[in-house]
């Protein structure tokens, strides 16, 4: 379908491409970036540099993350832009971020994420949040929705819990379909994500906190008390301060961690998991 074609690039479906054409929620986007030419920014999935053009224009260098060989190449050859560009074409899930650092200066990332990957994306990239200022990315609203909740409500789970772990999360602008072709059939919203300084609750482990919140989310519906039974008993929950028949929505972060931590200073194999 003609539809599907946008600037002679067909949008593929296994990479989740939906171009950004609307130049009001553009210039939106970019006003909330706010590139300076000082700052180390980075683009994940350009596409066809609707993000990528006007930023491009605000500063000296921009570096770019695609996965689709055509719009790499076809960023290579661009007629205005190509010289300020450091284009990498490699898959950003597996992308090692600190190669682009530059002397002091933290990463400013940014994109319009493919649906199917963010949240896998979003995790990578919570892993190099000591080197990060800022990230600005075109979500689905359901997922910023989800990023921002806060505890007692449906929206909040694992990815609630690790993205505000690292990050202050800010939802900027919600965006239509119709800003997009093809488009998608639901609507999207920008965020902002900034990595804390000094973490407010910091874990042990990373991989424990995780496997908790796991635990936890996998079973939303059952209380703590089941759903954590592998890895605490009731009264271990209850020297710890928390309710084991608090269903993991009704949880804090900083219990979350807590939990966490107790697991690192107490490991499973001594634990009694009746």
């Amino acid at each position: 379908m003609n539809s599907k074609v946008h600037q002679g690039h067909r949008a593929r479906k296994r990479f989740g491409q939906n171009f950004l054409h609307d130049k009001n929620v553009i210039d939106s986007i970019v006003a909330a970036i706010n590139p300076k030419k000082d700052q180390t920014l980075v683009e994940i999935g350009p596409g066809l540099g609707a993000l990528t053009e006007p930023v491009a224009e605000l500063v000296d260098t921009l570096n770019v993350v695609e996965l689709d060989k055509d719009l790499a190449e076809r960023l290579e050859s661009h007629p205005f832009i190509r010289h300020k560009l450091n284009i990498t074409q490699a898959d950003a899930m597996r992308f090692d971020f600190t190669t682009l650092l530059e002397g002091d200066n933290k990463l400013r990332v940014f994109g319009n994420l493919p649906y199917n990957i963010s949240t896998p994306l979003m995790f990578h990239l919570f892993s190099f949040a000591g080197k990060v200022q800022d990230m600005h990315f075109m979500l689905q609203k359901e997922v910023v929705k989800r990023l921002a909740a806060g505890p007692n409500s449906k929206a909040y789970g694992r990815l609630t819990v690790m993205a505000q772990y690292y990050c202050k999360v800010i939802p900027i602008i919600e965006v239509p379909p119709g800003a997009f072709k093809p488009a998608p059939k639901v609507d999207s919203a920008v965020v902002r994500l900034e990595p804390y300084q000094e973490l407010p609750y910091p874990a042990k482990s990373i991989k424990l906190l995780n496997q908790v919140c796991t635990q936890a989310f996998n079973q939303r519906r059952k209380t703590l008390r089941n759903s954590l039974k592998k890895s605490f008993t009731e009264e271990q929950l209850s020297e710890l301060g928390i309710d084991g028949n608090l269903r993991p929505e009704n949880v804090t972060i900083e219990q979350y961690v807590l939990l966490a931590n107790w697991l690192f200073d107490n490991p499973i194999s001594d634990t009694e998991t009746a």
